[in-house]
């Protein structure tokens, strides 16, 4: 066994209050901590110590770490915190690509960006502009800001494809907390109810068989509610690249948020050919999960074969996912280079299979669109809503027209009226 040499340690090591903020940090990044685990981190160090990083290393994952999704907001955290002698400039760069630096040398990995704003808890430099003198401390500034708009508000309404890497990375922030509510479905199964509005005879019967025939009370039941699936096909291709990326980090949180109302989430992309990242959608890390997604995708950014790709679904996935009244997120612009005749049957029988078919199609942000396009023509007469995607308002206005709140058609009949003509 190596014996090591004993580590030079102050009077007052503040080892303990080390690893208390690295558990904060990591709390804030996503992970599950409470105290108990940073009081059982704490002792462990003392039990195993800390002279090689690499068992420093485990001991805190042991504790902290305990789920798979979480390895990689751990590793970047304390690689950010314990290990990088320039972390400080390294978060700078993430958070800021402007910065020059470490972000020329190599590119974020997963979790790293969401690494650094743990770490710097929203703290940014104050960097003042050059030739730029401190006002007196009697100075009083009056700012009137009853005509202005919030960062928030105006970031609601810009064009996810005008969109800068800050505003962009503020957006997934803003859709990370949206959620997409639906009613429940009524089913033909019933349950026990005191306010039912049907009696149910077949358990009064049973109470009267048990007292001699004599039927005391008449028992009621309602119908059992269930939640519908959701199924997104999103179109990857060049002209949607922006606008998928951005959707699908929506549809990553309704996909893990529990309770949001929806029984199971399924997710598809399509370029040229048809690909399922159901199973990646389901990592908890939003970045880890998007990345191997994308990983799978070989065709992001590509070509556009609509037709082909929804007569792939139709043949391969639509009996398992389409049952039980699922609803069916088409997202794509509509623009197909596939062969003719291939895509109306396609989207027909798709309609036909689900009970909502939504199509939310970037395009529909100019004023004067019109369906001139061989495959948006094609399409508009077997789809239920047509609505607009480009923007995080109009992903809320859909969000209020499944809740019941609002007209989920869209702009579908002002459009098939210009179609007819």
């Amino acid at each position: 066994m190596p014996e090591y040499a004993p580590l030079d340690l102050p009077d007052d090591p503040k080892l303990a209050g080390n690893i208390t903020h690295f558990a904060r940090a990591l709390r804030k990044a996503g992970l599950a901590i409470g105290p108990g685990r940073v009081i059982d981190a704490i002792e462990a160090v003392s039990a195993a110590g800390f002279t090689e990083k690499r068992d420093f290393y485990w001991t805190l994952h042991a504790c902290f770490v305990s789920r798979p999704e979480q390895r990689a907001t751990f590793a970047q955290v304390f690689r950010l915190y314990w290990r990088d002698p320039r972390y400080l400039e390294h978060m700078m760069s993430v958070m800021l690509p402007s910065i020059r630096g470490v972000q020329e040398e190599r590119t974020a990995k997963a979790a790293e960006k969401r690494a650094a704003e743990a770490l710097l808890d929203g703290a940014m430099p104050d960097l003042p502009e050059a030739g730029s003198a401190e006002p007196d401390e009697d100075t009083r500034i009056d700012i009137d800001a009853s005509r202005t708009m919030s960062a928030e508000e105006k970031l609601r309404t810009l064009d996810f494809e005008q969109m800068s890497t800050a505003e962009v990375a503020a957006a997934k922030r803003m859709l990370a907390r949206l959620t997409l509510p639906v009613p429940p479905l009524k089913t033909r199964r019933t349950a026990p109810s005191a306010n039912g509005a049907r009696i149910d005879r077949a358990a009064t019967l049973r109470a009267a068989m048990r007292r001699g025939g004599e039927i005391g009370t008449l028992p009621r039941v309602q119908p059992r509610t269930r939640w519908p699936n959701l199924v997104v096909l999103c179109d990857i291709s060049g002209s949607m690249s922006q606008y998928s990326r951005l959707i699908l980090h929506f549809v990553h949180s309704v996909a893990n948020r529990k309770g949001a109302g929806w029984a199971r989430v399924h997710a598809f992309t399509f370029g040229t050919r048809l690909t399922n990242i159901t199973r990646h959608l389901a990592t908890r890390d939003v970045d880890a999960a998007l990345a191997a997604a994308g990983a799978e995708a070989q065709d992001w950014e590509g070509g556009t074969r609509i037709g082909t790709s929804l007569d792939r679904f139709n043949r391969d996935w639509s009996r398992r996912v389409l049952g039980q009244g699922a609803v069916v997120l088409l997202i794509t612009d509509g623009l197909d280079r596939d062969e003719a005749g291939l895509l109306g049957p396609a989207i027909e029988r798709l309609h036909l299979s689900c009970r909502h078919l939504i199509w939310l199609n970037p395009l529909l942000r100019w004023e004067g669109f019109a369906p001139r396009a061989t495959g948006i023509a094609t399409m508009l007469p077997h789809v239920d809503a047509f609505r607009a995607g480009h923007s995080i308002a109009s992903i809320e206005a859909l969000a209020a027209a499944l809740s019941g709140s609002g007209d989920l058609s869209g702009d579908l009949r002002r459009l098939r009226t210009l179609l007819e003509k």
